[in-house]
């Protein structure tokens, strides 16, 4: 049965066909007709967008807390016009610069350090935790939102890449909703609402290609940041811009259908499809394909993950299918991107791979964009520290945050054997 949402299962494939009925909200924090929101990341691109959703749909939908790194001008320009009552940051300094930088009578209780997003996330006045915080430190306040019974849109994919077999499980125990905000695992989930569990033949990812589908092998290894930050379709953060470039992206998406959608490697695949114009389908075993359409724009997916399993109006500009003339697909040469098999292989794997894969991936975009290695070695070097990776069976929390740190410092290390780009 594919696990996701309420009671760890996507509600809706337990039964028949979704209905109000089995869909509707049922008991617990949510009751309350006032569904209190958390952004952790707020000052990122997701984040920023969901803040425009939340203002767009205005009551009762309402911010009550906010989590960003180090934009303190930003994230008290951000408290200070939702009137959140509660702010977490990175650090010390950070929370200290926040406090000069809140306007007059702008006065949020402010939170410290990485205990500060898991209280954050974990409060009795938030409902619905939207998490958006970049790599792996999303991680333990993802799982703290679940192990209380939030509802959590997810766009923060990682915490299922690192631990998904941990949250799906405390999201069975609590009766959590984890909905997905990345727009391919919520076209998946809206195709799959059409049919019963046992009736999905497979899902179909799609992707982009980013911007150096069709160059040479050799002209990809010389990118520069700059170019690779230029996607041709998506406004996305920097990390994930990279990711799709490599299709990196596309391999952590895989692992997170694995895990929201309780698929084995063999029911998931990709397609090239450089409209990003379908966002995903879903094929059942009758044949017939359901496909999700909608212009390459987040805030869609954001919107349907704070208002499942209504939808509301929205401002946001229509798909012209006439205008756009077209659509194309193709099958993903996985010789030329290696790293889209990684994706396959941590399923197949399980165990601590995809703690080690994401944090040697962080690494790596991390040392690309400061122009430490080529475009081209991103995914050697974390093939590198995977085939290095020493996996650990049934791990623990503190295990798949151990082996996350493994592979960032293996990565470290083996920086030091890449010639810097001149």
């Amino acid at each position: 049965m594919p696990q996701g949402l309420h009671g760890g299962n996507v509600r809706g494939l337990k039964n028949l066909r979704p209905s109000r009925t089995l869909l509707g909200l049922q008991t617990g924090h949510w009751s309350r007709r006032v569904p209190n929101i958390a952004i952790l990341g707020s000052t990122g691109s997701i984040g920023r967008m969901t803040l425009e959703v939340c203002a767009s749909l205005g009551p009762p939908y309402r911010v009550v807390a906010l989590a960003a790194g180090r934009q303190v001008d930003r994230l008290a320009r951000q408290a200070a016009e939702t009137g959140a009552q509660t702010v977490a940051v990175r650090d010390d300094e950070a929370a200290e610069g926040l406090r000069k930088a809140l306007p007059q009578g702008a006065a949020p209780e402010i939170l410290a350090g990485p205990d500060g997003l898991v209280a954050l996330a974990s409060r009795d006045d938030v409902d619905i935790v939207v998490s958006a915080v970049v790599g792996g430190a999303g991680l333990p306040a993802a799982l703290a939102a679940v192990k209380v019974g939030k509802r959590l849109a997810l766009a923060n994919k990682e915490a299922l890449v690192m631990a998904g077999e941990l949250v799906m499980a405390e999201a069975r125990r609590s009766g959590a909703e984890i909905l997905p905000v990345d727009s391919e695992h919520s076209a998946i989930f809206q195709a799959m609402a059409s049919g019963r569990a046992e009736e999905v033949s497979r899902v179909v990812l799609t992707a982009s290609g980013g911007p150096f589908y069709r160059r040479s092998d050799e002209a990809r290894k010389h990118v520069t940041a700059a170019e690779a930050l230029d996607h041709p379709t998506w406004s996305m953060g920097r990390k994930i811009t990279i990711d799709s470039a490599t299709l990196m992206n596309k391999s952590l998406e895989v692992i997170e259908a694995h895990h929201l959608f309780g698929l084995e490697a063999e029911k998931i695949s990709v397609l090239i499809h450089p409209e990003s114009t379908v966002h995903s389908l879903v094929e059942f075993v009758d044949g017939a394909c359901l496909a999700q359409l909608g212009p390459p724009d987040m805030r869609m997916p954001i919107q349907y993950a704070l208002t499942w399993p209504d939808r509301h109006p929205a401002p946001w500009p229509r798909l012209d299918l006439a205008a756009l003339g077209g659509l194309h697909f193709e099958t993903p040469d996985m010789e030329r991107f290696p790293a889209l098999q990684l994706g396959f292989e941590v399923i197949r794997q399980g165990k601590t791979f995809g703690a080690a894969l994401s944090g040697a991936d962080e690494v790596a975009v991390e040392a690309f964009l400061d122009g430490r290695i080529r475009f081209g070695d991103i995914v050697p070097l974390v093939q590198r520290v995977l085939g290095a990776h020493d996996t650990v069976a049934d791990p623990s929390l503190d295990d798949i945050l151990a082996a996350d740190a493994w592979a960032r410092e293996e990565a470290t290390q083996c920086l030091t054997s890449y010639t810097s780009p001149r």
